[in-house]
């Protein structure tokens, strides 16, 4: 928004500054863009009338100037403007002024007549670019008078940057409000005239919309000259605040939008047939605006018609069809609230510019309709003549202005100081607000200007600018400096994929939405989570493990003629479980867990001269497992169990610390072959909370005692698992002191007769180490005896000759 100081200061004056006073609008909120002198500085330029003009003897299109400056004697001045003539008032640039730019005026010869001076142009004064001829001055002016005191060319031209919630500062009022609240200066606010009402006439009006137009006011006026001269002071401030004048009629509209924030609209009442409707549009109505662009409307816009024809498009631009001209004698005043959810956007979708829309949009004082509707009248009547018609008034839906709570105690918690009831009273009291105190609190109804006042915290905000955002302390915040250890036990998602990442694993992220035909060969899911509106149509199911994924990776991998693939995902799965409420990223009956999951394909190891090539296998994928757990991998077991997607007794229920976490094994063969696969891969999925936690290191003291190995071989049925026997031997070793010297066991051969033999082989590797004494032979045999014993009572378990 642009507009002059000399305007602001005609409605409020405070005792500061135009730096002062723009620094204040511009901590109070209302920035203030740019504070720009309306003039460039000059001096020496005085008003001068023309008393006599003559032509030049040696210059056609010169002509010789006998000017009074004020100062009693007559001036020649030599002048090519060709609308200089006797009885003009012109500027007079004197001998020694010095013009914009630097340009001193001295006494020169001009096809040898002298010229004492020079008479202006507008651009030569820097006021604009019209050099067209010279800038006549009002008759009123006196000759000698100072040109910039004259046409007060010391003004400041201040353009607002305005937040689109204070659409009440918006105008000349609504400006002037702030700067009286601000300094405390008083406001000047003109009473309303009185207008005379000399005819009867009044124009019938329909307002069919209430959700469009709350409150319609207007008047007839017949008999006004729209041939008028504007009057030099309105047009003075019309162009300083960006506008151009028009004519009287349309520059007086202007006027009053820019000074009191009130768009209001003059139609030319001959042109109106009826009385006027104002309704929502029909889809494919057209109408014509007034910049002659032609606009096809939507039922969501507001018009104005009259017996059948669009007349305006409602709160935004009017229509050729009722625009006013110079021959215009019969108009109709009108100024309405139209509500701001209707207006909103609807400019910028047809792309236009409309000062009434950007106001109304935001929205309008909806309660000073016909005070402001009457003094635009007085103006018309004073500038233009004619006489009024009565004025109508149609208040039909009105926005209820909602009382806003404020408690004295949040104010002091937002802002950070503490302000006492007296001063916050004090500002909304300057303000113009309208409260009641009840202990504490503040009850505010906002005014009807204020359509930003609705919670409380935009009181506080209203208070903090009053007070002064600079006078609130600038206190840094103390907090005791704390260092924030993470613990060492926690094995967050980075540290995961940072240990697989280790383990020559690559990560990829895949979609949440996988196919059908996955769910239900791969986890034996017949009721998986759909989705309502998937993005593909293969693409329609939520998953609920992360094997899908890898296999289709591996799958696209190797018909790229990639030969080794190993890739993991960290991400989560959905299955359905009634019993997980809604909150947080839980879904109300779903289950979201974060799943961890591998795959590898291909050679164990990339091709090289050292190992010979071989494919991965269980334990390959096992032991990059027991790397990823770490010191937890002693309470890793595997029990053989079948899982849809894995190969019967090449699969295992992982159970770290006897809970199942997950699953490990080779793809089953048929989904292997699905894929065009040559050999299935090998996968884990695991549960990564269960895996996010480490043991912490505890230090153990070293024994300097020698280490004694003894090796034992038993025969044992060849359906009893390794696992099962090496439970036995350590609750055998848990419960008999004797055995502490026992610190490993490994189990380092298997060998069968035949492969049908119902008996087999294990070579066992024992470890036995004394604390503080060297451990004797008997000490040893009693121990490898004790296990053997544990292996045959459990397991029928005998010694291998």
């Amino acid at each position: 928004m642009q507009f002059p100081e000399s305007w602001l200061r005609a409605w409020a004056d405070p005792d500061i500054d135009g730096q002062e006073l723009a620094h204040r609008l511009t901590m109070a909120g209302l920035e203030v863009e740019d504070a720009d002198p309306y003039a460039p500085p000059c001096s020496g330029v005085v008003v001068a009338r023309i008393e006599s003009i003559e032509p030049h003897p040696n210059a056609d299109k010169l002509r010789v100037c006998q000017v009074d400056d004020g100062s009693g004697e007559r001036l020649q001045i030599v002048c090519g403007a060709p609308n200089a003539a006797a009885g003009l008032l012109v500027p007079l640039a004197r001998i020694g002024a010095e013009l914009p730019g630097g340009l001193r005026i001295g006494p020169v010869k001009m096809r040898g007549v002298e010229s004492s001076g020079m008479l202006c142009s507008a651009r030569e004064l820097g006021l604009s670019q019209d050099h067209s001829g010279l800038l006549e001055l009002a008759a009123e002016l006196q000759p000698g008078q100072d040109l910039r005191q004259a046409l007060n060319l010391d003004d400041t031209i201040y353009t607002l940057k305005l937040t689109p919630n204070r659409a009440d500062c918006l105008s000349i009022l609504g400006v002037a409000r702030e700067v009286a609240a601000l300094t405390g200066c008083a406001l000047r606010v003109p009473q309303a005239p009185r207008v005379p009402v000399t005819i009867d006439d009044r124009l019938p009006v329909n307002v069919q919309a209430p959700d469009l137009c709350g409150r319609f006011a207007g008047r007839v006026v017949r008999g006004v000259n729209a041939r008028a001269a504007t009057p030099g002071w309105i047009k003075s401030r019309l162009e300083r605040a960006g506008q151009r004048p028009v004519s009287a009629l349309v520059d007086i509209s202007n006027y009053v939008m820019l000074e009191l924030g009130r768009p209001t609209h003059v139609f030319d009442l001959k042109r109106i047939e009826g009385g006027l409707t104002v309704r929502w549009a029909r889809d494919g109505e057209s109408l014509t605006l007034l910049n002659d662009q032609t606009v096809e409307l939507s039922a969501d816009v507001g018009v104005i018609e009259a017996g059948g024809t669009l007349e305006s498009m409602a709160g935004i631009m009017g229509g050729q069809a009722s625009a006013v001209t110079l021959d215009t004698t019969d108009v109709y005043l009108e100024a309405a609230f139209w509500w701001p959810e209707a207006i909103m956007g609807r400019p910028r979708r047809y792309k236009l510019n409309s000062e009434a829309g950007h106001r109304f949009e935001r929205g309008v004082d909806f309660s000073t309709i016909p005070e402001h509707l009457d003094l635009m009248t007085a103006l018309i009547l004073d500038i233009c003549g004619g006489q009024a018609g009565p004025l109508d008034d149609q208040i039909v839906n009105l926005p209820a202005r909602e009382p806003v709570r404020m408690r004295l105690e949040r104010c002091a918690r937002v802002l950070g100081i503490r302000l006492d009831g007296e001063e916050v009273g004090a500002v909304f009291a300057r303000l113009g607000f309208a409260y009641e105190r009840q202990g504490d609190d503040f009850i505010v109804t906002p005014p009807a200007a204020r359509f930003d006042l609705m919670i409380e915290e935009d009181l506080i905000e209203e208070v903090a600018r009053i007070h002064g955002f600079d006078r609130i302390p600038d206190r840094p915040p103390l907090a005791p400096a704390l260092m924030r250890v993470p613990p060492e036990t926690l094995y967050g998602p980075h540290a995961l994929r940072a240990a697989l990442a280790a383990c020559d694993y690559q990560e990829v992220i895949n979609f949440s939405f996988v196919e059908e035909a996955w769910e239900r060969d791969y986890c034996g899911n017949a009721d998986p989570i759909r989705l309502l509106n998937p993005i593909a149509s293969q693409l329609a199911v939520m998953r609920s493990s992360l094997m899908g994924g890898l296999l289709a990776n591996i799958a696209h991998n190797a018909k790229h003629r990639q030969t080794r693939v190993r890739v993991f995902e960290l991400g989560r799965v959905f299955a359905r479980d009634p019993s997980v409420a809604d909150g947080g990223l839980a879904v109300a009956g779903v289950d979201q867990p974060t799943r961890l999951a591998a795959a590898a394909w291909g050679p164990a190891l990339a091709e090289q001269w050292g190992e010979q090539t071989r494919p991965v296998d269980f334990f390959d994928v096992k032991r990059d497992l027991e790397t990823l757990l770490g010191a937890r991998a002693a309470g890793l077991r595997c029990e053989a169990a079948g899982h849809p997607a894995l190969h019967p007794g090449r699969s295992a229920r992982l159970l770290l610390d006897g809970l199942a976490i997950g699953w490990l094994g080779e793809i089953h063969p048929r989904w292997a072959q699905a894929l065009d696969l040559p050999h299935a891969p090998v996968v884990f999925e695991l549960d990564a909370q269960a895996v996010s936690e480490r043991v912490f290191p505890a230090p153990q003291e070293q024994s300097r005692q020698p280490v004694v190995v003894r090796d034992l071989a038993i025969w044992v049925d060849a359906g009893v698992p390794w696992q099962s026997l090496l439970d036995t031997l350590k609750q055998r070793i848990a419960a008999d002191d004797a055995l502490s010297v026992v610190k490993d066991i490994k189990l380092f051969d298997i060998w069968r007769e035949a492969a049908t033999a119902q008996q087999r082989s294990l070579a066992l590797r024992l470890w036995f180490q004394g604390r503080d004494a060297t451990l004797e032979d008997r000490q040893v045999e009693h121990c490898v005896q004790s296990l053997l014993d544990a292996l045959t009572q459990e397991h029928g378990a005998r010694l291998r000759s």
